[in-house]
């Protein structure tokens, strides 16, 4: 079938057929529900956060498996997303930042969608997956592609910009209209036709939700959640300052002059959006059930990245600090008694392709992934996975590369010329203490710096 690409201001409703199939097959193969979410931290109800309202990924934990310790690889979109999709390490795939198109580096790798493509499944792209769309995606792995924008009505409303329009993303908007103005809403629409379609193939579904990624746009029913003195900011340890100028990005200064007001919108907004993201979940989640397509569908939800909240005064992503790097993931697998079961399995996004590739028992899985198959902890989430995880950053041409143990966290910039961080994990979670320039901390230091992977 060749591929259709169909970039939507408005949900079409026509419906789709899988053609072919393999009625030789006695056992049906396992569909996977491929769920990413920009910019989604762990601000859930599930994770434990006493404000933030998420009924339906709240669900999908109970009946599935929540990993506490899951972490991106780069913590933003671009190289994130070329990360995870091929398993490979962002320097290994060369995209480390928003601008590089993954059709530069490719080079004939297979992408995750693309084996499973390869291996007789129906593939369909809705919404944002890879960073963006053309050279950008990977075209040849998807049956379908389908990108939908707000309507006219959509895009009107009432809000404010918390930076005085110096950051233009930065700002907040209550819709006009309902979820199917808005860009998820008719995301999780296509998701549903395509899953009450007839299937006869099994699926590679991929699903792509814009919110809470800013701009911090949604009805107004989402913004009812949420009055402004329930959303307190966090405080920071009196006196903090970031150890380095190049520790955060470069837009500190802005942040540096929210007030109290700006901070509890900006939380306020936040909080909007994810609700409003969870509420397309759970229509796409209860159509799957009610097509008795659930006990075989794989289903794989998560943020593409942390995301800071006011932690270090930081009100974004694109940092190697535990909030930056660690991110929600949420797996209900379709076989073993795991539901409502928290793991404290480390993994990295690489370790998707080859779990995935594992557990769907794909046929010619690349030689090259990076990544290694997490498919024991889904059938024991007791058992450990990774001892440690990498992430990196590249801030000002150079690089700065974290790794992160259960008890530690070992930071370098342009490896140690431009300094050190270290981070006592069980005593210091946020992140505030910098140890590095103890000296009784030195064997430390050096054990961690031998588990960063280059």
């Amino acid at each position: 079938m060749n591929l259709k690409f169909i970039n939507y201001s408005l949900l079409s409703l026509g419906v789709i057929s899988c053609a072919g199939g393999s009625p030789e097959d006695k056992e049906p193969k396992k569909n996977v529900l491929f769920i990413v979410v920009d910019d989604l931290n762990n601000t859930l109800g599930c994770y434990d956060h006493p404000v933030v309202q998420t009924p339906n990924i709240d669900k999908l934990a109970q009946n599935g498996i929540q990993f506490n310790h899951a972490y991106c690889n780069y913590a933003v979109s671009g190289p994130s997303r070329s990360s995870f999709l091929t398993s490979l390490r962002p320097e290994s795939i060369n995209v480390l930042d928003n601008r590089t198109p993954l059709q530069d580096v490719l080079d004939g790798r297979i992408t995750m969608p693309y084996l499973f493509k390869q291996n007789g499944y129906y593939t369909m792209s809705i919404g944002k997956v890879f960073h963006r769309a053309g050279e950008y995606d990977d075209e040849k792995a998807w049956d379908e592609i389908h990108k939908f924008k707000a309507t006219e009505l959509g895009k009107q409303g009432v809000g404010r910009n918390m930076t005085d329009d110096k950051l233009k993303w930065c700002n907040w908007k209550i819709t006009e209209g309902g979820d199917m103005d808005q860009q998820d809403g008719q995301n999780a629409a296509k998701a549903i036709e395509f899953i009450k379609s007839d299937h006869d193939k099994p699926f590679f579904l991929a699903l792509g939700f814009a919110k809470p990624h800013d701009p911090f746009h949604a009805p107004k029913k989402y913004f009812d959640l949420y009055s402004l003195e329930d959303c307190d900011p966090p405080e920071l340890p009196e006196g903090w300052t970031p150890p380095y100028s190049h520790t955060l990005p470069g837009e500190t200064k802005t942040f540096n002059k929210f007030t109290d007001q700006d901070k509890r919108e900006f939380l306020r907004s936040y909080y909007a959006c994810t609700s409003f993201m969870d509420a397309q979940l759970g229509k796409v989640i209860d159509a799957l059930e009610e097509e008795g397509l659930a006990e075989n569908t794989i289903i794989v939800f998560f943020g593409d990245h942390g995301y800071h909240l006011g932690e270090h005064n930081w009100w974004n992503k694109v940092t190697i600090y535990e909030k930056g790097h660690n991110a929600p993931l949420i797996i209900v697998p379709t076989e073993g008694d795991v539901a409502g079961t928290k793991t404290d399995a480390m993994m990295e996004f690489i370790d998707f392709y080859p779990t995935l590739a594992d557990v769907c028992e794909l046929e010619n899985i690349p030689d090259y992934l990076e990544g290694e198959s997490f498919k024991k902890v889904l059938e024991n989430p007791e058992l450990p996975f990774r001892e440690f995880t990498n992430v990196i950053v590249r801030r000002n041409g150079m690089i700065g590369r974290s790794v992160k143990t259960k008890e530690w966290r070992y930071t370098i910039w342009d490896e140690g010329n431009k300094g050190e961080e270290l981070y006592n994990e069980l005593e210091d979670k946020l992140e505030y203490n910098n140890l590095a320039n103890d000296s009784k901390y030195d064997d430390i230091k050096k054990q961690m710096k031998e588990l960063i992977v280059y």
